[in-house]
């Protein structure tokens, strides 16, 4: 079977060194729970599973969710319930447009039994011959939207990274099941690596296509895969533009430009962290009170 990593290679062209982890099948997980600043996961998430991909593994979710946390919808029609969105937790196979398998693993992040997850999803990789798994996250950030996604890699190897990080910080954060993946699967000398995309703060609880599109570039940046996400790029331009449209409309571009100099200023170099001094970056209160009308809306399009 031809991998991502080879299929540029001719006949008769010199053996080149492989790179690590990325002979075979990629996997790709992105769970809907905390790293998941403006949908972007989900979003991207839902570009890779076509819909008719073979399901290779199903997670018995009734070990994993905690229903009364979050809810799943079930409709109420007249005199009866129908329509239940049964919460699920599956690694499909999926074929890029070039007929090259990679797995996408998509649902709620589990709430419960870590661990025992972690230890299932370990003897699928390993029953399905994956070399790598890609996680794939985002995070609330001090970024404007004018300036292209920031993405923060990391990996269970330094051989794994394969590109330079403009923010490198020393920092304890909550944990996740999607860390804990990298992180176990460290241990056990099981090669991962993730991606992880700045998302612009004051946006981070509406769908923010951006980021998404960002994931993707990076996915098929390292693997090769030739993914079709041609609607996300489109959606993304029309979220662009109805913030622009916001901002003009509500003549916010003081805000917008004091959130851009010390962006700008950090990528130079001269900061050491997109946390700005305290009179330097916008207060979350201030983005939010420009940006009120265009989340108000975006959020009563997605109830």
């Amino acid at each position: 079977m031809k991998w991502p990593s080879q299929r540029n290679q001719k006949p008769g062209d010199d053996a080149q060194e492989p790179v690590p982890g990325e002979l075979g099948p990629v996997l790709i997980h992105a769970l809907d729970g905390f790293l998941t600043a403006g949908a972007a996961p989900r979003l991207a998430a839902e570009q890779l599973l076509s819909g008719h991909g073979e399901v290779v593994h199903s997670f018995e979710i009734d070990k994993y969710l905690d229903y009364r946390a979050r809810r799943p919808l079930i409709g109420f029609h007249r005199d009866h319930y129908q329509d239940y969105a049964e919460p699920r937790l599956d690694v499909v196979l999926e074929h890029d447009v070039a007929g090259v398998p990679f797995f996408v693993l998509a649902g709620p992040e589990p709430d419960f039994a870590w661990e025992t997850f972690i230890d299932e999803l370990q003897e699928v990789v390993q029953s399905q011959a994956v070399t790598i798994t890609l996680g794939l996250g985002a995070v609330p950030m001090g970024v404007p939207h004018t300036r292209p996604p920031v993405i923060t890699t990391h990996a269970t190897r330094p051989e794994l990274i394969d590109r330079v990080n403009l923010w490198a910080p020393e920092l304890q954060v909550p944990s996740s099941a999607q860390a804990l993946i990298e992180y176990r699967f460290a241990q056990r000398g099981i090669d991962a690596a993730g991606y992880v995309v700045h998302v612009p703060h004051y946006v981070a609880q509406v769908e923010y296509p951006p980021g998404a599109v960002a994931l993707l570039d990076a996915i098929a940046d390292r693997t090769g895969l030739q993914l079709d996400y041609e609607r996300l790029k489109a959606a993304q331009d029309a979220t662009m533009a109805d913030i622009s449209a916001q901002i003009a409309e509500q003549d916010s571009g003081d805000v917008l430009s004091g959130l851009e100099e010390q962006y700008d200023a950090f990528a130079r170099g001269a900061a050491e962290s997109l946390l700005a001094e305290e009179n330097a970056i916008p207060t979350g209160d201030e983005l939010a009170d420009q940006f009120e009308r265009y989340l108000a809306r975006e959020n009563k399009k997605n109830e």
